[in-house]
C-alpha cells in the first residue's frame, strides 16, 4: 500500500515538474523567462521546456497590432474655442523585453502622451482649420509617440481622430456662415451668367449687323453689275440695230424702204397727236410729205454730219 502511495507521489511529482517545463507559445505571441527573478530568454511561438523551480514566464505579450480608444478630451484652438475630440490608436509591440522592462504599462502611457500630444497639436490652428487639417494633426502625433515609445519596445503605427465636437453656439455660428458663403457664391454664380449672356447676345448683334452689312453690300454689287449688265446689253442692241439699218440703207431699195417707213410713222404720230388734244399748231406745209422725207433722207446722206440746207420754214430747201 505505502509503494503504490509513493508511485503515486512520484508520478504526481512527475506531472507537476513538466506542466512547469512544458510551455507552448501560440502564433504572434511572445512570453518573457526570468531565471531566478532575473531576464533569461524571450520564447516565440512553439514548444520550449523550461528548467522547473528555476524559470517562470514573467510576462506574456500579442505582437499582432492592436487598436486603443483614446477617449473624448477637451482641447482649445489657437482662436480660443473649446472641441471636444477623440480618436483610436493603432499600435503593436516588437520588441517584448523592452515593453516588459521599460514602462510599466505602455497602454495607458502611449493613451496619455497621445492626449498630451494632440491637446498641443490643436492649440496651433484654428477652429476653421480644425476639419481640414485631420491629416496633418494624425501624422504629427504619430511621430511624437513613435519617438516616445521607441525605448519601450512598441511601434505607433497610425491615429486617427474620430470626432470634432464644437459647441453648440459655435456650430450655429459655423453654419451661419456657411450658408452666407453658399448665398455669396450663388449670386456671384448668377452674376456670371448674366454677364456671359449680355456678352454673347451682344457678339451675337455684331455678328448680325456685319453680316447683314455684307450682305447689304453684296446685293449693291449684284444690282449694279445687273443694271451695268442691262446697259450693255441695251447699247449692244442699240448698235446692233443702227448698224443692221444702215446695212439695209446701203441695200439697194433702202432708200425707198426709209422713205415709207418715215411716211408710215408721219402719218401715225400726227394722227396720235390729234387725238391727245383739241388745240395744236401744225407746220405750213403739212402736206407737203415729200420735203419731210427729203429732209429724213438728208442726214443720212450728208456722211460728214452737216445738218442739210433748210428754207425759212425750217425745212429742205
Amino acid at each position: 500500500m505505502e509503494t503504490l502511495i509513493g508511485v503515486g507521489v512520484v508520478v504526481a511529482l512527475i506531472l507537476v515538474v513538466v506542466a512547469k517545463t512544458a510551455v507552448v507559445v501560440p502564433q504572434q505571441n511572445a512570453f518573457v523567462v526570468e531565471r531566478l527573478g532575473k531576464y533569461s530568454d524571450t520564447l516565440d511561438a512553439g514548444f520550449h521546456i523550461l528548467m522547473p523551480f528555476v524559470d517562470r514566464i514573467a510576462y506574456k505579450h500579442s505582437l499582432k497590432e492592436r487598436a486603443i480608444d483614446i477617449q473624448e478630451q477637451v482641447c482649445i484652438t489657437k482662436d480660443n474655442v473649446q472641441v471636444g475630440v477623440d480618436g483610436v490608436l493603432y499600435l503593436q509591440v516588437l520588441d517584448a523585453r523592452r515593453a516588459s522592462y521599460g514602462i510599466g504599462n505602455y497602454i495607458f502611457a502611449i493613451s496619455q502622451l497621445a492626449q498630451t500630444t494632440l491637446r498641443s497639436e490643436v492649440g496651433k490652428i484654428d477652429l476653421d482649420r480644425t476639419f481640414e487639417e485631420r491629416a496633418a494633426m494624425n501624422a504629427s502625433v504619430v511621430s511624437e509617440l513613435d519617438m516616445a515609445s521607441d525605448p519601450w519596445g512598441v511601434k505607433v503605427l497610425r491615429y486617427e481622430i474620430k470626432n470634432i465636437n464644437p459647441p453648440q453656439d459655435v456650430l450655429g455660428a459655423m453654419e451661419k456662415q456657411m450658408r452666407a458663403e453658399r448665398e455669396k457664391r450663388a449670386v456671384i454664380l448668377e452674376s456670371e451668367g448674366s454677364r456671359d449672356a449680355a456678352i454673347n447676345e451682344a457678339e451675337g448683334q455684331k455678328q448680325r449687323v456685319i453680316k447683314q452689312s455684307e450682305a447689304t453690300r453684296e446685293q449693291q454689287i449684284n444690282e449694279a453689275q445687273g443694271e451695268a449688265e442691262a446697259i450693255m446689253a441695251v447699247a449692244r442692241a442699240t448698235a446692233e440695230g443702227l448698224r443692221a439699218v444702215a446695212e439695209s440703207l446701203s441695200a439697194p431699195g433702202g432708200d425707198q424702204a426709209m422713205q415709207l417707213r418715215v411716211a408710215e410713222q408721219y402719218v401715225t404720230q400726227f394722227g396720235n397727236l390729234a387725238k391727245e388734244g383739241n388745240t395744236f399748231v401744225v407746220p405750213s406745209n403739212l402736206s407737203d410729205i415729200a420735203s419731210i422725207i427729203a429732209l429724213a433722207t438728208g442726214f443720212n446722206k450728208n456722211g460728214d454730219g452737216e445738218r442739210p440746207r433748210t428754207n425759212g420754214g425750217g425745212f429742205p430747201g
